[in-house]
C-alpha cells in the first residue's frame, strides 16, 4: 500500500455509475477530508452505456495508462453484462490485465449493485465479479454489496434514480465511501462531501459507518 503522504494516482475506466455524480471526485475530496489527509489525483475514461471491450477498442485507456504513473485502475464493466455474460465479462477484463501490470499499476473491479427491480441477481453479480478477481488478483470494491445491506438496515434509503438504475447523491455518496474503505483500508470520513451534496449528517455518519465494514482490514 503507498505511503498516505504520497500521491496517490486512480484511473477510472467505465461509464455513468462511474460518472453520475462525480464519483471519483468525491473519493479524492474523502481522501483530503481523513484523519490523515491523503492527496488523491484522479482520471477517468468515460462513455455512457460503454462496456470494457468497448473502451479497449477505442484505446483511449491504453494512452492515458502511457501517461504518467497510475497506482490503481478501475475497471466498470457495462452494469448488466457480467450477469447476462459473465465469460464475456471476463474476457472483457482480462484484455486489460497485460498493460495495466505493464505500467505497474493494481487492478481494481467495481462491483456494482443490481437493478432495482430485479435485487435477486445481486448474487449473480458478486459472483462474476469475484470469479475474476480470483484469477487476476484484483482488489473488489464491493458497492452493490453495500447498497444490499443499506437497503436492508435502512428502509426506504433513496440510492436508486428514478429509473431503477443509476444513483442518486446518496447512492454515490455511498459508493464513495466503500471505495475510500477498501482503496486504503480506512475508516470514513465524508462530512464535508456529505454537506456539499445536502445529505444529512445523521444519515452520512450512518452510511459512513456501514461503508467502514468493508475495509480491506475491518
Amino acid at each position: 500500500m503507498p505511503s498516505n503522504t504520497a500521491t496517490r494516482r486512480i484511473l477510472f475506466v467505465g461509464n455513468s455509475y462511474t460518472g453520475r455524480n462525480q464519483l471519483p471526485r468525491m473519493i479524492a475530496e474523502i481522501a483530503a477530508a481523513a484523519s490523515t489527509p491523503k492527496n488523491v489525483q484522479c482520471a477517468a475514461v468515460l462513455a455512457g452505456g460503454a462496456s470494457l471491450k468497448q473502451h479497449w477498442n477505442a484505446g483511449k485507456v491504453q494512452v492515458a495508462l502511457g501517461g504518467p504513473r497510475f497506482d490503481d485502475v478501475v475497471l466498470q464493466e457495462q452494469s448488466t453484462l457480467p450477469v447476462k455474460n459473465a465469460a464475456r465479462y471476463h474476457d472483457n477484463v482480462r484484455r486489460f490485465v497485460p498493460v495495466i501490470r505493464e505500467h505497474g499499476a493494481r487492478i481494481v473491479l467495481y462491483l456494482p449493485w443490481a437493478r432495482q427491480q430485479t435485487p435477486e441477481r445481486q448474487a449473480d453479480l458478486n459472483a462474476a465479479v469475484d470469479a475474476i478477481a480470483n484469477e487476476i488478483d484484483a482488489l473488489v470494491v464491493p458497492v452493490g454489496p453495500a447498497w444490499e445491506v443499506a437497503q436492508r438496515e435502512l428502509p426506504g434509503i433513496a440510492l436508486y434514480e428514478d429509473d431503477g438504475s443509476h444513483p442518486t447523491a446518496l447512492g454515490s455518496f455511498l459508493a464513495a465511501c466503500v471505495f475510500y474503505a477498501r482503496l486504503f483500508d480506512d475508516g470514513v470520513n465524508g462530512e464535508d462531501v456529505a454537506h456539499r451534496l445536502g445529505i444529512e449528517p445523521a444519515t452520512a455518519q450512518t452510511l459512513q459507518s456501514l461503508a467502514s465494514r468493508f475495509r480491506a482490514s475491518p
